[in-house]
């Protein structure tokens, strides 16, 4: 927390009141309050200045506001990865406005993961269909429902696997969400006791999936730092073997330390449950991928 004696000390008065220069009263233009403070206490308007419509003036609101919106994201993404569970934390007791809200975090984490994923032309929440038919756990499933698929379209596999993969990068980019659902339920279930609402949950579920986007672009760029080098990438079973042991390492651990600051969970139960969590996020991530192919066989 910021200490306004520090701040008095080092501008000095001089430079306190180049700051503001607040009048005795000024009338509020958004609710007509008659108002003696920088802002108005009842809707948040600012004091007017002549300068705000002049071209500097316009400038200076924008500079101010870009640099409002870095310097939240930048420290909520530190929390984030330095500090697991702060920003669930932070948010449940009500400490919002130093940080970028859970959901919006979670979107823009989104947006680099799959941005990540294009530069490196690599598939992690996604399968192609080739991949569906001889390499998921429901492969033998797949191949069937591929065939009465391909019959009722009148069409053969070289012709509709490009639709269909280029549809399913399309469908994991916009129901990634739906990840973050059945985790919150199971916070919930796990953490009863703790008689945390059920947004609690959820925020610390978008917040966690942040992270693991996160992760997820780690691997990506190590496994094109190997294929630029002469290696196989994701394409090589060790390479994805090892790959995908670290980042479930990772959740446990982030997991652990997380359940800890939010839950306040101790003990050998709260690596029990880390571990749980962790694997449980490794199933949601395999049905997700076979909701995928369920959402794109039908819908292309």
């Amino acid at each position: 927390m910021l200490d306004c004696s520090s701040i008095y000390t080092t501008l000095g008065d001089q430079g306190i009141n180049n700051i503001v220069t607040v009048p005795e009263s000024w009338t509020c233009p958004t609710c007509s309050s008659t108002v003696s403070t920088p802002y108005c206490p009842g809707c948040g308007e600012s004091l007017p200045r002549a300068r705000d419509l002049t071209l500097r003036g316009l400038c200076e609101l924008l500079f101010r506001a870009f640099i409002s919106i870095d310097t939240r994201l930048v420290r909520s993404f530190r929390y984030l990865v330095t500090r697991p569970g702060s920003l669930t934390l932070a948010y449940v007791q009500g400490q919002r406005r130093p940080f970028i809200g859970p959901f919006q975090l979670f979107l823009i984490a989104n947006v680099l993961f799959f941005a990540v994923q294009s530069g490196t032309n690599s598939n992690v929440v996604s399968s192609q269909l080739d991949s569906h038919l001889h390499n998921q756990d429901w492969s033998d499933l797949a191949q069937r429902l591929v065939s009465r698929r391909l019959e009722g379209l009148n069409t053969t596999i070289d012709a509709y696997a490009p639709t269909f993969n280029r549809a399913v990068v399309l469908h994991a980019k916009s129901f990634i969400i739906l990840m973050t659902l059945p985790f919150a339920i199971l916070l919930q279930l796990m953490f009863r006791r703790n008689r945390q609402p059920f947004v609690a949950h959820a925020v610390f579920s978008f917040h966690f999936y942040a992270f693991l986007l996160l992760v997820f672009c780690v691997s990506l760029a190590v496994a094109a730092v190997d294929a630029s080098l002469g290696g196989a990438g994701l394409n090589s079973p060790r390479m994805d073997h090892i790959l995908s042991v670290i980042n479930l390492a990772a959740c446990a651990i982030y997991l652990y330390m997380a359940t800890g600051t939010v839950y306040c969970a101790t003990g050998a139960i709260r690596v029990i449950k880390a571990l749980g969590l962790a694997l449980f996020v490794a199933g949601i991530l395999l049905g997700y991928r076979f909701v995928l192919f369920l959402i794109t066989l039908y819908t292309t």
